[in-house]
C-alpha cells in the first residue's frame, strides 16, 4: 500500500487540529487530519459540548424547581427522566461530530481515522483502530506534522474506574443519576459537575487540596463562588488532600486529610477531577526529536516548532491553560506562521479562562495578584450586579465585575467576572485587551440599556472613581 503525501498532517481533530487543518488548507496546503476516536476530538465528543448541553438542563431543572416561583408562575410537580438528560447531552455532541466531519470534507482534507505514531520528521505511521476499517494508507508522508493529540483525565495513583468511580468522560455517559457524590478536584470540571449533580437533587460533597475554590483564580471571585455552591447545599470541603477510598455496602468511603487530621465521606459515587495530562507519550516523539518538557508537554518555540524542525505542536499537547479556544487559536496561528503570512508569537494573556457553573465564572489577563507579584502598580475597578438594573430585573444579582488597571496608563490588564452570563460578557474586554484599551474608552463607550454588559462600563469608570450607580 503506498504512501500518501501532503504538505502538513495534523494529529487530532479536537478543536486545536481541524482547525488548523481547515486553515492550512484555506492557504493552499494539502492536508490530512488523523484522528483514532471521531471528529472533533475530547472538545466536542468528550468535554466542552456534551458538558454544557449538561448544564443547560441543570439551569433549566434550577428554574423549574425553584425560580419560577418568584416570577409568579406555578408549576406541579417536577419529575424528570435522567436517562433523557444524558442522551440530549450525547445527542448534541453526535451532531458537531458530524459537521466537524462534514467541514473537513468541506476543505478537501482527507481523514484518516487510525492510531497515528511519528516515525520520523516526515512521516506519520498510521495503525487501524479496534472496531473500525483499516486506514488507506500504512503511512503518510508530509513536509510538516502538527501534533494536536490534546489532553486526558488523571487519576490518583491506585485508582480504578467503575463501580461508580468517574472521570468526566464517564460522568458524560453515566445515565443513573446517584444520589450522593463526592468530586475530588474544585476546578473548572470538579465544579461544574458539582452545580450539574446538586440542581437534580444530588448530594454534593467537593474535595480540594486548596485552600480555595478554582485554585490559581483571584481569591475574591473563589470565595464568592464558595458561598453561592454553600447556598445551594453543597458540602465544600477545603484544604482537604485526598488519602484513599474503599468500597463499603454499596458506597465508597473517601479519606481526606486536613493538617494531620482524616476525615470520611461517604458517597456513592466518586468524581475524579484532579486535571489532565497531555497526551504526548504514546506518539513517538522523543524517538523522531521532538523533547518533552515535566509533566510531558511537548516543548515548542514562538512559532510552535519542536526540537524536531518539520514537527510542530499545539493546544493541550503543548501547555497550559488547557482550553478549547486557546487550541483553535493556536492551530491558526501556527499554519500561519508555516505559511509566512504571520509573524511568530502569541499572547497568552488574551486567552479568556471560563467555568460555565452557576454563577459563571470567567477570567482573562492579568488577577490583582499576579499583577502586584510582577511589580505592577494597579487600581481596581469593581461593580457588583446588585447595582446593575438588569442584573436585579432578571433575578440574577449575585456577582461582580472586577477591572485590574495599571496606574501608570489606565490601561486595562486584567478583568474577573462572577455572575450570570460571564462567559459571554468576558469577550468585551478580551477585545479590549487585544486593543490595549484604557478604563476611559470602556467607561465612555455607551452600553445599551438595560444590559448586563453595563457592568463592564460602571467597573470601569469605578477604576477612576467616577462609578454612577454605585
Amino acid at each position: 500500500m503506498a504512501n500518501s503525501r501532503y504538505d502538513l498532517v495534523v494529529i487530532g481533530s479536537g478543536p486545536g487540529g481541524y482547525v488548523a487543518a481547515i486553515r492550512a488548507s484555506q492557504l493552499k496546503m494539502k492536508v490530512a487530519v488523523v484522528e483514532r476516536d471521531r471528529p472533533g476530538g475530547v472538545c466536542l465528543n468528550w468535554g466542552c459540548i456534551p458538558s454544557k448541553a449538561l448544564l443547560n438542563s441543570a439551569e433549566t431543572m434550577e428554574t423549574v424547581r425553584g425560580a419560577a416561583k418568584e416570577h409568579g408562575i406555578e408549576v406541579g410537580e417536577v419529575r424528570f427522566d435522567f436517562q433523557k438528560v444524558i442522551a440530549r447531552s450525547r445527542a448534541t455532541a453526535d451532531k458537531l461530530s458530524r459537521g466537524v466531519r462534514f467541514l473537513l470534507k468541506k476543505n478537501n482534507i482527507d481523514l484518516y481515522e487510525a492510531n497515528a505514531a511519528v516515525a520520523g520528521p516526515n512521516t506519520v505511521a498510521l495503525q487501524a483502530v479496534e472496531g473500525k476499517p483499516a486506514p488507506a494508507a500504512q503511512a503518510l508522508e508530509a513536509e510538516r506534522i502538527l501534533v494536536a493529540s490534546g489532553s486526558s483525565e488523571k487519576l490518583f495513583p491506585g485508582m480504578r474506574l467503575g463501580d461508580g468511580v468517574m472521570t468526566s468522560k464517564e460522568a458524560l455517559v453515566h445515565d443513573t443519576l446517584p444520589a450522593s457524590v463526592a468530586i475530588i478536584g474544585a476546578g473548572a470540571i470538579g465544579l461544574e459537575f458539582g452545580y450539574f449533580y446538586q440542581a437534580f437533587g444530588a448530594k454534593v460533597t467537593i474535595i480540594e487540596l486548596e485552600k480555595q475554590m478554582l485554585p490559581g483564580f483571584d481569591a475574591e471571585v473563589a470565595e464568592e463562588l464558595r458561598r453561592a455552591f454553600v447556598k445551594r447545599g453543597v458540602t465544600v470541603m477545603l484544604g482537604h488532600g485526598y488519602k484513599s477510598m474503599a468500597r463499603h455496602d454499596g458506597t465508597w468511603a473517601v479519606t481526606v486529610d486536613a493538617a494531620g487530621t482524616e476525615k470520611t465521606v461517604e458517597a456513592e459515587a466518586v468524581l475524579v477531577a484532579v486535571g489532565r495530562a497531555p497526551l504526548s507519550s504514546e506518539l513517538g516523539l522523543e524517538a523522531a526529536g521532538v523533547e518533552l518538557e515535566r509533566g510531558g508537554f511537548v516543548k515548542v518555540d514562538d512559532s510552535f516548532r519542536t526540537t524536531c524542525p518539520s514537527i510542530y505542536a499545539i493546544g493541550d499537547v503543548i501547555r497550559p491553560p488547557l482550553l478549547a479556544h486557546k487550541a483553535s487559536a493556536e492551530g491558526i496561528a501556527a499554519v500561519e506562521i508555516m505559511a509566512g503570512v504571520r509573524e511568530p508569537g502569541f499572547d497568552l494573556l488574551s486567552i479568556a479562562g471560563c467555568i460555565y457553573c452557576e454563577p459563571e465564572v470567567a477570567t482573562v489577563g492579568l488577577s490583582e495578584a499576579e499583577a502586584r507579584s510582577r511589580g505592577i502598580d494597579v487600581k481596581i475597578g469593581k461593580i457588583p450586579f446588585r447595582a446593575i438594573g438588569k442584573a436585579v430585573a432578571i433575578g440574577h444579582p449575585d456577582g461582580f465585575v472586577k477591572l485590574v488597571v495599571s496606574k501608570e496608563y489606565s490601561e486595562v490588564i486584567g478583568c474577573q467576572i462572577i455572575g450570570n452570563h460571564a462567559t459571554d460578557l468576558i469577550s468585551e474586554v478580551v477585545l479590549g485587551k487585544t486593543l490595549e484599551t484604557t478604563t476611559a474608552e470602556l467607561g465612555r463607550t455607551v452600553h445599551p440599556h438595560p444590559t448586563m454588559s453595563e457592568a463592564i462600563m460602571e467597573a470601569a469608570l469605578a477604576a477612576e472613581g467616577e462609578a454612577i450607580n454605585y
